[in-house]
């Protein structure tokens, strides 16, 4: 049987149904296959919805603060099933969007669960489809961007079941609006969720299990950054593990251990946000031979598993897991399968937490730099002073910068603070350009913006700070 396609895509989240536009700009015949909804977890459960509901609850949580701004309002309340219509909406009209991409670059869509099976030049991808039967495909390539799901801990209870206990489908359309919630994990999606839920009046205890919440951040930005939340009401339980999770009367408890202490903590319920497992089962990988590393897929820097004409991009394939990780990839993979001498895959990728106040980082991290005995200048700079940021009421935050000493390289940023995940990609470029400290020191900055501050935070670092 002659390939049908150059490639089979299979899944169509940000990694697959980007990697297959680009794949078919190139010339290549593709085909991408979706098992549930085109534009994957991040469309449609996960990236889009969130932030839909969470500038709901920022839109709400804002009217308390009218009389800071000489403004005054009266009666303010919302409609929680409105407001968790408008996130499907908005995530159904995403969806729509990816379809027409599909059409508008002539790939076939094909509905139905994938499986791999021994092929030529590539693996046989056969689809369980979802109208009822089956349909053997064959490419020259094929692409695994399969994703994850919601990780689970059944030996201790953690497991959901839509009820008391949601992952992060649950938490973004529940029928009703509970009063109390335990949160486990302090993650991105943890904490997005404790700030949506905090916002609506919710009473929120946020578990962590290591010792300062978001652990992939400076350590810095996450005190700074609990600080901020716990002003705003939401609890914190830092160093705790949890032992068991259990239904309990009409909600749910959850038995911690805290510096050799028991405690037990009770809410209506628990959202489990303790990471990923990716979706790697039952998709005929045992049998090709596919090696893999702690559940994910081992790929090389072109996105190449050990396989012959079979790649994987984005979650399944490892940390970091984010959606514009996973395009890059997808990019980069269809351009090498397509045959462009393309630049290594391994760029600068930036972490975005989008909670009240934000969190965004990239490079590394202060502790980071000194582990690994890196002689490093540190510049920061508090929004506090910034002339934006305090003439629009949000002076919370600081922007904090590490250069390379010898080299004057940027290798670190990290801020915390309004907006602060738009503003991120202004050092994005810079380290990707192998931007020094004069570079960014040179550059004239838009007055008045909060961006500002990521120029003062550069002269900081070398004693030249010019309003503080």
């Amino acid at each position: 049987m002659a390939a049908e396609f150059d490639l089979v895509v299979i899944g169509s989240g940000p990694g697959g149904y980007v990697a297959a536009i680009r794949a078919s700009q190139l010339g290549l015949k593709v085909a991408i296959v979706e098992r549930e909804n085109l534009g994957g977890i991040c469309l449609n459960w996960g990236c889009i919805p969130t932030k839909a509901l969470l500038k709901s609850g920022e839109k709400f949580e804002s009217l308390s603060h009218l009389k800071e701004y000489g403004l005054s309002a009266s009666g303010a309340s919302f409609d929680f099933d409105a407001i968790i219509q408008r996130s499907r909406g908005v995530a159904a009209t995403m969806n729509k969007g990816v379809a027409f991409l599909m059409k508008k670059n002539k790939i076939e869509v094909i509905e139905g669960s994938a499986k791999l099976e021994k092929g030529a030049a590539a693996p046989k991808v056969v689809i369980a489809l979802k109208a009822g039967g089956s349909r053997t495909v064959e490419a020259k390539s094929v692409m695994l961007a399969v994703g994850a799901r919601a990780r689970a801990l059944p030996q201790i209870g953690l497991e959901a079941d839509g009820d008391k206990i949601w992952a992060y489908r649950d938490a973004l359309a529940p029928k009703t609006l509970p009063k109390s919630f335990v949160v486990i994990g302090s993650g991105a999606i943890g904490i997005e969720f404790a700030s949506f839920y905090r916002a609506l009046g919710a009473e929120v205890t946020v578990v962590e299990a290591v010792d300062r919440i978001m652990p992939v951040e400076d350590e810095e930005v996450s005190k700074a950054a609990q600080k901020s939340f716990e002003k705003r009401g939401i609890k914190f339980k830092v160093g705790a593990k949890v032992t068991r999770v259990a239904k309990a009367g009409a909600g749910v408890k959850v038995d911690i251990e805290v510096g050799g202490k028991a405690e037990s903590l009770e809410a209506e319920v628990c959202i489990s946000a303790v990471g990923i497992t990716a979706n790697t089962d039952g998709i005929g990988l045992e049998a090709l031979g596919v090696e893999l590393d702690r559940g994910h897929i081992k790929t090389d820097s072109h996105c190449a598993t050990n396989v012959k004409g079979l790649y994987a991009i984005g979650d399944c394939a490892g940390a970091p897991w984010l959606a514009h990780k996973a395009s890059h990839e997808g990019i980069h993979a269809a351009e090498h399968i397509a045959g462009y001498k393309t630049p290594n895959v391994h760029s600068p990728i930036a972490g975005c937490t989008y909670a009240q106040p934000q969190v965004a980082s990239v490079g590394v991290t202060e502790q980071g730099a000194r582990e690994a005995k890196r002689e490093v200048k540190i510049g920061r700079f508090p929004f506090r002073v910034n002339g934006k940021a305090v003439a629009a009421g949000e002076p919370d935050g600081f922007v904090k910068v590490i250069f390379d000493a010898k080299t004057g390289a940027l290798i670190g940023a990290h801020m915390m603070g309004h907006e602060v995940t738009e503003m991120i990609q202004g050092y994005v470029t810079a380290i990707t350009m192998e931007a020094t400290e004069e570079d960014i020191q040179g550059i004239v900055y838009p007055h008045p913006t909060m961006s500002e501050a990521m120029h003062e935070a550069a002269l900081d670092a070398y004693g030249r700070t010019l309003h503080l």
